[in-house]
Parts: C-alpha cells; structure tokens; sequence
C-alpha cells in the first residue's frame, strides 16, 4: 500500500516551467502547501536541459500574441533572476545572417516584428558589419539582437526548486515520482505515482512532451496531440571553435516553426551546430534508432500527423537526409561559415521539441494553457518557453488565482 500525502497544489513536470510555475505559486500563497513532482531522478532531464541553452530576444513572433509578450518580458525577468541569483548567463547579443536576396523580405518582417515587440537595441547591419562580428561568417545583410543571450536551464531549474525548499517550509520538489494515475475523490484529486500517492485541492500539469496524455489521464481533451520532433546537434572540434564568438543565425523559412540550423556558443562550454529536426518514433527518444511502440502508434493513428508530412514532404526528406548525413549537415552550415570543414564538427547531442498538432495537421504555435475542473494544464510551451518560463509561472499563478479561488 503507497503511503499518501496531502498538499493544497500539486505541480507535474520539473523543467524550468513547472518549476517557474510552483516558484510563482509560492511567492503569491507562501502559506499554501505545493509539491512539485518530476519522474525523472533530476529535474530539468529533457527539453528544459537539451535545449540550445538560448535566451531569446522576443523578435521573431507575432505581434500580440502570449509568445512575443512573455518571451520579451519573461527574458528581462530571467536575466534579473540569473544575476540575482547567481546562474550562469551571458547577454552577449547575436546576429541573424542572409545569405541569398530571397531572404531579405523575411529578414524585414523579423526586424519589425521585433520593433513592434518592444525588443531595444536591434539594428539592421550590413555585410562589412556581419564580418566585424563574427568574422568567419558572410552574408549579405542580417540583424543585430543585442539583448539575446545565453543561460544555464538546467541552474536556473535548480535554483527555483532550492529557493522552493529553502524559504517555504510546507513546499517540496520531488524527483523520481512518475504520474501513473489520477482518481478524482469528493473535490480532490489522488495522483498516483510509482513511489507514493498525492492528494490535493488542485492540480497544475506543466509536463512537455507528454501533456496531451496527462491531460487525457485527467479527462480533459486537449483539443491536440503532441508529436516529437528530434533534433541533433554537431560540436565544433577544438580546430574549428575559433570560427565562432556567440550566436550566428540565418533568417528562418517562415514556412516552418523552427528557426533554422544555427551555430550557439554554450554557457558551460564550446559551440553547438544545429538542430535539425526529424520525427521521432519516440517521444523521449535521443538516439536516431530509438523507437517505442506506444508513442509510435499514438502518432501515426493522428490524421494531423499525416497531414503534417504530406503538406511539408520535402522539407522532411531533406531533414532525414541531413540527419544520416554529416556532409549534407555540413553544407547547410557552410551557408553561414563557408570555410567550416569536415574535422571542424563532430557529433553532439540531441533533444527532442513537443510539437501539438491540430486534427487538420496545423501545428498551435503559441502558448496554450487551459483551465479545466480543479486543473490547469500548459498544454502547449514551444520554443521560447524557456526563455519565457518565469514568465508564463506568473500567467499560470494568476490562472490558479482565478479559478481555483485560493487566498
């Protein structure tokens, strides 16, 4: 028989925006009783630590919708929080590069997108300007951002549960507690997990790759399924490291929601090349055979999937290629860095984005949290969620606020 516990708030998912979520929780009701359960032995095990490890300017997204507004206002509230804190960080700005005239109408669009977005300091600059930058890049025109930057996830997702435990005595973070059930029980909630039992007043699922299932598992209906998308990095070798001094973007093909092979200097240490972005036959899976029958089935049995792949063939072709290909992922590197050489890039990680797709095969771009019965559940946080995280904390705090009347 699992032994059981009682908390006002429970939280699912311990990357940085479930950890944001119940460090804003805390802040607002510090005499509420929150538990933060991670499945995994540490936190911040999948996209929050495999990510690019970028904080991101805000200048690429839709004027008026939650991604630009809290990326922008959620970037200034990261690095606040990082020098307060002391998480490892650098604002050391980057440059996004056109090589080819095609891109420059789209080039123009970014740069107004971030004029509109409030993002300070972005400045067209030419290709002489690209050079005095970064100087093994070329391109034609491109954009400084001088307020992106770089960041340690995994710290800042460590940090907000070790601020959770230190100050606020009836909180706590548990690892290796993976959600197998919930049953609901007179206005509470019994989460079950494979160690012990949880029951609470509320309920807050932050939980990535798998909140459609969660959601699901709560009798709610997302309304869309998440589909993985694998990503795989190149390291530059110690030969090649000079060739790059921070962050070197191309402009992104608006037909797609990923911004594009780029090279990223890492907080801890070197320079990531990529990623591309592939489907994966595992939700959770970071190796190019990895594969789990559930998730695949789950994904291909979605007409949205399908209706994925048949809109955008080519460009997934083209990304399978690239991803059994070191010369093809070299080609597409050397657009930005044409002097970028074989044994100049070796095999790096991977990670995996949750893509929610619509039953027509549209994929939800923007954030999508939704409140249901004693529950909220962030149903969609792509790319800039993390950059974002602390603020989106503050949009599901002010949620929790609302519906779950707590005081």
């Amino acid at each position: 028989m699992s032994s059981q516990a009682e908390y006002d708030v429970v939280v699912i998912g311990g990357g940085c925006v479930g950890m944001a979520s119940a460090y804003k929780l805390n802040l607002r009701f510090p005499h509420l009783k929150i538990a933060e359960l991670e499945k995994e032995d540490r936190l911040a095990a999948h996209q929050t630590g495999r990510n690019s490890g970028v904080i991101h300017s805000g200048l690429y997204y839709k004027p008026g919708s939650y991604k630009a507004k809290n990326c922008v206002d959620g970037r200034r509230e990261l690095v606040s929080f990082c020098k307060e804190h002391d998480v490892a960080h650098d604002v050391c700005g980057k440059i996004i590069v056109a090589t080819d005239e095609k891109e420059l109408p789209h080039m123009n669009r970014v740069f107004n997108n971030g004029l509109q977005n409030g993002v300070e300091g972005i400045e067209k600059i030419n290709a002489q300007q690209i050079k005095d930058i970064e100087p093994f890049c070329t391109g034609i025109e491109g954009i400084w951002v001088p307020c992106t930057g770089i960041v340690d996830y995994v710290g800042l997702t460590n940090k907000l549960a070790e601020i959770i435990e230190q100050k606020f005595t009836g909180s706590k973070v548990f690892t290796g507690h993976e959600v197998t059930a919930f049953e609901k029980q007179d206005g509470h909630t019994l989460i079950v997990t494979k160690k012990q039992n949880f029951k609470t007043k509320h309920l807050i699922s932050c939980t990535g790759l798998f909140s459609d299932r969660m959601a699901k598992a709560d009798g709610v209906d997302p309304k869309m399924q998440i589909v993985g998308f694998r990503g795989d990095y190149y390291d530059l070798t110690e030969k090649g490291m000079h060739k790059v001094r921070n962050l070197i973007y191309p402009v992104p093909n608006p037909e797609f929601p990923f911004l594009g092979v780029h090279f990223t200097r890492m907080i801890q240490h070197g320079v990531e090349c990529g990623p591309n972005a592939v489907f994966t036959f595992k939700r959770e899976g970071y190796g190019k055979t990895d594969f789990d029958l559930k998730d695949t089935l789950q994904a291909l049995s979605y007409g949205g999937t399908w209706k994925l792949f048949f809109k955008h063939w080519r460009f997934g072709l083209d990304e399978y290629k690239r991803a059994f290909s070191k010369k093809l992922f070299l080609e597409r590197l050397q657009r930005l860095i044409p002097s970028l050489e074989m044994d100049d890039i070796t095999p790096g990680r991977a990670g995996v984005r949750a893509m929610a797709l619509d039953a027509s095969g549209n994929m939800i771009d923007d954030f999508k949290i939704e409140y249901s019965g004693n529950a909220i559940h962030v149903l969609n946080a792509p790319s800039p969620a993390a950059t974002a995280s602390l603020a989106i904390g503050t949009a599901v705090m002010e949620m929790a606020e609302k519906h779950f009347q707590i005081h």
